[in-house]
């Protein structure tokens, strides 16, 4: 199996809410990422997706709502797009629309991606501080594992 080539350095996908269309691409992947897909229909209103110049789906983040807190769940970038701003760019739109629908602490597990996320304003907590309105998540209930590092961007943190 050859891998992707890398697309242009100029190369800018463009970022949007994500069709039913784009499911299997999204589930793809998750799948090749090792991203669960339990719950992803709890994510797929706020799902957005990065297309590639051709219309590919090469990255996807999604967010649950849980009460007023938010779940960021499904970043996912392609790997020949990989350190190109994608991941970056997809969450910077995904909490800036959670902060308009009113949305306030923005939490996410992560077994991969602390010091990235870290990076970005999260901040690690104890799995036992999430919210109780998380505990319905799948992501809570077993599609992580419970080594994943729990994270939090608090209302007010861009």
């Amino acid at each position: 199996m050859t891998a992707a080539p890398r697309p242009p350095e100029q190369a800018r996908p463009m970022v949007g809410p994500a069709s039913p269309t784009d499911r299997s691409a999204v589930e793809a992947l998750l799948k090749a990422a090792a991203l669960p897909l339990d719950g992803l229909d709890d994510a797929w209103a706020r799902l957005l997706v990065a297309r590639d110049d051709q219309g590919a789906v090469v990255g996807a983040a999604g967010l649950e709502r849980h009460d007023d807190v938010g779940l960021l769940r499904s970043v996912v970038v392609a790997p020949p797009w990989r350190g190109r701003g994608v991941a970056g760019a997809l969450c910077a739109q995904v909490i800036a629309r959670a902060r308009g629908e009113g949305i306030g602490a923005i939490h996410l597990l992560t077994t991969t991606a602390e010091a990235w996320f870290a990076a970005r304003g999260f901040r690690a907590l104890p799995r036992s501080d999430l919210p109780a309105a998380l505990a319905g998540s799948a992501e809570l209930t077993g599609a992580c594992p419970a080594s994943a590092v729990a994270m939090v961007l608090e209302s007010g943190t861009p």
